[in-house]
């Protein structure tokens, strides 16, 4: 399929796939969305402690670029999961800004080691960041109780309804640990519905620039969000 970068609304890069007419992020901005999404409404959860995050579409690496730069403002020891099924080339890594965007010039190197660090081996980003990167499909994740947190960043139901099935979200709560947390861009009905069925409570959140919700769910109640 046909891709190319472009430039979203607050300046930060992301790619589309044109024969889908979709992006890896929001044409909102793709840095807005990531920051809303997965920090302000996931990773700000936590302070100082060890934590271990899944990401379901590591996509441009964005997501996990910010984890690391927040994480170590809020005293976190990082163990980083990204799932991707299509990765993308190091010619498209070349194009994005994330680096300028973010004024995270004294990461550059970080950014590039994780694109750049072998797939399927877990490799030390930094001293409180390991990355592991795994080439599948979002079926075969087979983990159980594994994870705390989970960035739920698979394209949209629009063009892979697949992906937002009871099936994968019965995957994405055995992957969770209990009082789990998995946060997602979405906001459909459908989504709510499956994520619930199989055992999530979930919570419609203000969404980010350009969408009105999005949502959150926890493994059980336990714990008050």
């Amino acid at each position: 399929m046909k891709r190319k970068i472009i430039t979203t609304g607050d300046g930060s890069k992301t790619i589309q796939i044109e024969d889908w007419n979709e992006q890896y992020h929001s044409v909102h901005g793709a840095v807005q969305e990531a920051y809303h999404v997965f920090i302000k409404n996931g990773l700000s959860l936590y302070q100082n402690r060890e934590l271990a995050i899944l990401e379901i579409g590591f996509g441009t690496g964005l997501n996990a670029f910010i984890t690391l730069l927040e994480g170590q403002k809020q005293g976190l020891q990082i163990r980083y999961q990204g799932v991707e099924g299509y990765p993308v080339s190091p010619e498209e890594v070349t194009e994005l800004n994330y680096v300028a965007q973010l004024k995270a010039q004294d990461f550059e190197n970080e950014l590039l080691l994780m694109h750049n660090s072998p797939w399927e081996e877990p490799c030390n980003i930094t001293d409180n960041f390991t990355l592991l990167k795994q080439q599948k499909d979002f079926k075969d994740i087979g983990e159980a109780n594994a994870f705390d947190l989970i960035y739920f960043d698979a394209f949209g139901a629009r063009v892979q309804p697949e992906l937002w099935t009871e099936e994968i979200f019965a995957k994405m709560f055995q992957a969770l640990k209990p009082e789990g947390i998995l946060v997602t861009y979405a906001a459909k009905g459908s989504v709510r519905r499956a994520m619930q069925a199989v055992g999530f409570i979930v919570e419609r959140l203000p969404g980010p620039p350009g969408k009105r919700e999005m949502l959150r769910g926890q493994k059980n109640n336990k714990g008050a969000f």
